[in-house]
């Protein structure tokens, strides 16, 4: 897995570095209804854009987990108790004079 992942990123950079070369010459960005006009080179705001879907893709897959993740948690907490529990119930039975059971 992590070599595919190497692998897709090597691809994206020997993609991303040509774009970035070929494309310098300075786009104007306005947001409607605002008076500004930002100049920006074209390979700098595509970079922009991809990395700010690449954050709102991570926080999305990241809330979409919590529900697993604190699943997780809960059952870590229950077999912490259950152990403790199993823990007690063999010293009980280890008590004076028992040889309780096999471990």
């Amino acid at each position: 897995m992590k070599v595919a992942r190497w692998g897709g990123m090597l691809v994206a950079v020997i993609l991303l570095i040509p774009f970035a070369v070929s494309n310098r010459e300075p786009v104007s960005l306005g947001l409607w209804p605002l008076p500004f006009l930002v100049g920006l080179p074209l390979y700098l705001l595509v970079l922009l854009l991809l990395l700010i879907g690449f954050i709102i893709g991570a926080a999305t897959g990241w809330l979409a987990g919590r529900h697993a993740r604190r699943e997780l948690r809960r059952r870590r907490r229950r077999v912490e108790v259950l152990e403790r529990q199993l823990v007690a119930a063999r010293s009980q039975l280890d008590g004076p004079g028992g040889k309780g059971l096999p471990a």
